[in-house]
């Protein structure tokens, strides 16, 4: 297609290729309507040549009738090529939307990157934009440029010339015109992804902004951000629009010079007035598409830089699958000397860990701040790829699974609940489209959250609002807990699920664990609290003498804590790694 420049991503090549398929339809439509363009210079000479001369009323009302049908049938054909053009657009988006939403949430965990993740769909939304604008119509109309010139050669060779220099002079603009703009656009592009990056940061830590007097300088930062994109669209459109007027005023100086020349040929004798007047129609036609495709440069440029960026984020973001399903998960858990680093990064976060964990077994990650219990935690679930070593699942590496399938065999509860649009029920189903009430109210029972529920006003079927907004922190984390036990998971990671609950939230965690295990599942635990690690067999330490220590809870428990079981552990370690990496915590 006209748009790209090089071998995009396959689901979008499949997209393009579907749209290409509508564009031949929209040629064939083109090139009617462009043959129908005739009828007007036509008529406009057989007006001037025929009908005033002869006088002839009949031949007037019969050349009136066929133009007006000729026009009827134009104007059809263009809302039809039109309403094929809107329709092809919008089966390539519907066709790469999944892939695209897919690509978001993986582009999130792996692109670090301000704004990336949900640049492509403002790449999608472009594309789109641009297939519906007028710019691909003139595109197609092109190529019915030379017939319209060599129609104004046989009228007569000077009026040809006159008309193809300046589809020439025009074509140059349009070359000089993305020359200009080229290097403005995707200058632009960049910043505007940073301009949403610096909103959404501050959309999303709006309490603390306004709490701690942060709005001036985040503003201050945000306008310089902006001023900077401003600028480079303003100098991109300064150019756009220089060379747009530029080929609007040699559009008009060039047909008034044809029909000057016509007047001329006329009084020679060597041109008709009627044929003068059909010269003068046939070439604004012939560059009327010269002079669209340059107004519609700039969201050409736009699209094509889209296109680039949209098949680069998909093939960043291809998504983990695995050609055989493997059977659900019973027996085990382990690590073989992984090492974590966040997606970029070349530092480790932790290293050397190595541990075995059987059906019903629970470990305690803990550790000081930064020391990597959370990164730890994301590779296990297979968030972030292990920078070295293998996590298999009943003997399985997790790259053998597929994701999807993975993950219903997965429960999780992160440090930061977010929650989604929907119901207190949908959000326990994991979002699922038709939820299944039994298996919604094992998970709230199993996560003891059923009678927090219940005293909710509409219970199950509450609004949770954006992000949970309508719920409480301790709330929103005990929806998460059943939300991570909803289809009895065989592998559960809780980051530090006990932040923001109460003592009956904590009683009622500590059943939900006790009564994992028993059912024969894996728990994993980040957490602080000594209470909630006396659940566990084993103990992960990260950070110390740079050396992640495993071994039974009590054993590692004396190396932290002092001797007073009341006291919290005193976790002034070293850490493992002293990067500052955001993604470690």
């Amino acid at each position: 297609m006209f748009l790209s420049n090089a071998s995009p991503h396959p689901d979008l090549a499949v997209g393009l290729r579907e749209c290409r398929g509508a564009f031949r339809s929209v040629a064939l439509f083109s090139g009617v309507v462009n043959l129908l363009m005739l009828a007007g210079p036509l008529y406009m000479l057989q007006i001037y040549d025929r009908v005033l001369s002869s006088k002839s009323v009949p031949t007037l009302v019969a050349l009136s009738v066929f133009l007006v049908g000729a026009y009827a049938f134009q104007g059809a054909l263009d809302l039809l090529r039109s309403r094929v053009v809107a329709r092809a657009a919008a089966l390539l988006d519907q066709r790469l939307a999944l892939t695209v939403h897919g690509a978001v949430i993986r582009l999130a965990i792996s692109d670090r990157h301000q704004g990336a993740a949900p640049q492509p769909v403002r790449d999608l939304d472009q594309i789109r934009n641009f297939l519906t604008s007028a710019g691909p119509i003139a595109i197609v109309d092109l190529p019915w440029l030379p017939v319209f010139l060599a129609i104004c050669f046989l009228i007569h060779p000077w009026l040809g010339l006159v008309a193809t220099v300046a589809a020439i002079i025009l074509f140059m603009i349009t070359l000089q015109t993305e020359r200009a703009s080229r290097a403005p656009a995707r200058l632009a592009a960049q910043d505007a992804g940073m301009r949403s990056a610096m909103i959404e940061a501050g959309r999303h830590g709006s309490e603390t902004v306004v709490a701690m007097g942060m709005a001036g300088v985040l503003a201050q930062r945000w306008a310089e951000v902006n001023n900077r994109y401003l600028e480079r669209i303003g100098r991109m459109t300064d150019a756009v629009s220089s060379y747009v007027s530029v080929s609007k005023v040699l559009r008009l100086a060039l047909q008034s010079a044809v029909l000057g020349l016509g007047a001329y040929l006329v009084l020679r004798q060597e041109l008709t007035a009627g044929a003068m007047i059909a010269a003068s129609i046939m070439m604004s036609r012939a560059l009327a598409p010269i002079e669209t495709a340059i107004a519609n440069w700039r969201t050409f440029v736009a699209a094509r830089q889209s296109i680039t960026r949209l098949s680069d984020a998909l093939v960043r973001a291809q998504p983990r699958s695995a050609a055989t399903a493997l059977p659900k998960p019973a027996r085990s858990l382990d690590a073989e000397q992984v090492m974590v680093m966040a997606p970029g990064s070349a530092t480790p976060i932790v290293a050397n860990i190595h541990f075995s964990l059987k059906a019903g077994e629970a470990l305690g990650i803990i550790g000081p701040s930064g020391a990597g219990k959370t990164s730890l935690a994301r590779t296990l679930l297979g968030i972030w790829p292990a920078a070295k070593g293998t996590i298999r699942l009943d003997g399985a590496a997790l790259d053998q699974w597929d994701s999807e399938l993975l993950g219903q065999h997965v429960g999780f509860v992160a440090q930061t609940v977010e929650l989604f649009e929907g119901t207190i029920s949908e959000n326990i189903a994991r979002m699922r489209i038709a939820p299944d009430s039994d298996t919604v109210l094992r998970a709230a029972r199993a996560a003891g959250a059923h009678d927090m529920i219940l005293r909710l006003a509409k219970g199950y079927d509450a609004k949770v609002g954006e992000g949970g907004e309508a719920l409480s922190g301790g709330q929103r984390q005990r929806i998460a807990l059943a939300r991570a036990l909803y289809g009895n998971p065989f592998l559960v990671i809780l980051d530090e699920p006990n932040s923001n609950l109460d003592n009956e939230g904590v009683v009622a965690l500590r059943q939900a664990i006790v009564d994992l295990r028993a059912r024969g599942s894996i728990v994993i635990l980040i957490a602080h609290r000594p209470s909630l690690l006396e659940t566990c067999d084993k103990l992960l330490l990260l950070g110390l003498d740079g050396l992640p220590a495993l071994g039974p809870r009590d054993e590692i428990l004396r190396k932290i804590m002092p001797r007073s079981a009341l006291a919290p552990p005193a976790y002034n370690l070293k850490v493992v790694s002293d990067t500052t990496d955001g993604g470690r915590k």
